[in-house]
């Protein structure tokens, strides 16, 4: 479900986009509410001349009403493709003559803009000039708009001919039913076809605002820089109509839900899980670090041991959390020959309730945590990372210390824990599977 995606308007070298990793065992992160009630979080690094700057609203698919699916992403898409006066080329070539480069993201919860660029004054002052018109004054050209629907309508009808796609679908909408994580962020044929201009400037004028936007910056500036670049980011934003209503509650499964697609596919494609946890879930560091065994470690997890070197059912296996504002999935994935099927789907099913069932062994908790401490110094390592970690914390209201005492909290996590939350939040006996390419007895 979740899609970050990104659109790169020009090349940075390769020395600025490698960014060496801040001074020092803490990030200094500083947080505050900008004039116009923005929430804005900042880490000052003079290592090198960048500065990367980011601005979200919680605008994600999960805003999108069933009828109208794809307004959320058709929205964002078009803020770059035309605002205040200037066309797509123009935003463009603006871009490209400083050398910056222009991201969009965009998932479930959020959606927005990101920027890297030099921090010399020329090139820092237009880029961030370009950015507040994209999102202060876009125009939403019908022309382009209609254009953006037959490229999306096209692309959906050609996905819906792949397995893989098939198989998530298919997957997102039995384990999230009636719940807008259910819907696909990229919209459907039919809905996508009676999208109108209206729509988006609805949609704009409702999510895109001052006082709910969380703006991201890192990088060779002071601190009084950064308050005024956030304040030029926000300040033009449409006033909020209103409350912005809480996210629906994400229901669990009451029972066991299978389907097999028949597809001409000589792999069959497998989905299995139930929907997990939430961002700020008081069981996330133990569910993550159990799923790390799991499923989530690669080589080293029990179900790439069983399923692929034990019995070479599959090339791989893996499972994930996909945590938002409300539980989004718990996923084991894995492709196989379509007679292999059952067969590996018998030792997913006898893998994972084992797991739930007496948690994983100290050694192989000790081997987790020496490979994700061991790893952590690459999350952190660009100032690119540090920013997609600066939106989260504030997107979801983390504490300022999340990344100091991330490998603190994976350290503290213990084998009764683990075990203990799998127990409570996974029930083998209510997982949804979904199988396409082949139709297993199961």
């Amino acid at each position: 479900m979740s899609v970050r995606l990104s659109h790169l308007s020009a090349a940075l070298p390769l020395a600025c986009v490698l960014l060496a990793p801040l001074d020092g065992a803490a990030l200094p992160i500083q947080q505050w509410t900008a004039g116009t009630g923005a929430q804005v979080y900042f880490v000052e690094s003079h290592d090198l001349p960048m500065l990367d700057v980011s601005v979200e609203f919680p605008a994600g698919s999960a805003r999108d009403v069933p009828e109208k699916s794809g307004v959320a992403n058709l929205t964002l898409q078009l803020l770059r493709l035309g605002a205040d006066g200037m066309s797509e080329d123009r935003i463009a070539r603006r871009l490209a003559d400083v050398g910056a480069l222009l991201n969009v993201s965009f998932d479930v919860d959020r959606a927005g803009y990101s920027v890297r660029t030099l921090s010399s004054d020329a090139e820092q002052q237009e880029t961030l000039a370009v950015l507040a018109r994209l999102l202060q004054a876009p125009s939403f050209p019908a022309g382009v708009l209609e254009r953006e629907k037959a490229r999306g309508i096209a692309g959906l009808q050609e996905s819906d001919t792949k397995p893989e796609s098939i198989a998530a679908r298919t997957f997102a909408r039995l384990v999230f039913r009636d719940h807008p994580y259910a819907l696909r962020g990229t919209g459907e044929p039919g809905t996508l076809a009676g999208i109108t201009r209206d729509d988006l400037v609805d949609f704009y004028r409702r999510h895109y605002n001052a006082d709910r936007a969380v703006v991201g910056i890192i990088g060779d500036i002071t601190r009084l820089r950064a308050e005024q670049i956030a304040q030029e980011l926000t300040v033009g934003l449409p006033e909020a109509p209103g409350t912005l209503a809480a996210p629906l509650p994400v229901l669990p499964l009451t029972g066991a839900v299978e389907r097999d697609v028949d597809h001409p596919s000589a792999q069959a494609h497998i989905l299995l899980g139930q929907p997990g946890m939430k961002r700020n879930d008081p069981d996330y560091f133990p569910l993550w670090v159990g799923n790390y065994i799991l499923g989530g470690g690669g080589f080293s997890s029990r179900l790439y041991a069983q399923v692929r070197e034990k019995r070479g059912l599959s090339y791989s296996v893996y499972s994930f959390f996909a945590p938002y504002q409300q539980p989004g999935a718990f996923q084991i994935g894995l492709q196989t020959r379509g007679d292999q099927a059952k067969e590996a789907l018998t030792v997913v099913d006898s893998v994972l309730a084992d797991f739930v069932a007496t948690g994983p062994t100290q050694q192989e908790l000790e081997a987790a945590k020496q490979n994700i401490v061991g790893g952590f110094a690459l999350r952190v390592d660009s100032n690119r990372k540090i920013l997609d970690y600066l939106a989260v914390i504030g997107f979801y209201r983390l504490p300022l210390d999340y990344l100091d005492s991330f490998t603190t909290k994976v350290e503290a996590v213990t084998v009764e824990q683990i075990r203990d939350a799998f127990r409570r939040r996974i029930d083998p006996g209510r997982l949804v599977t979904v199988v396409v390419g082949a139709k297993p007895a199961h």
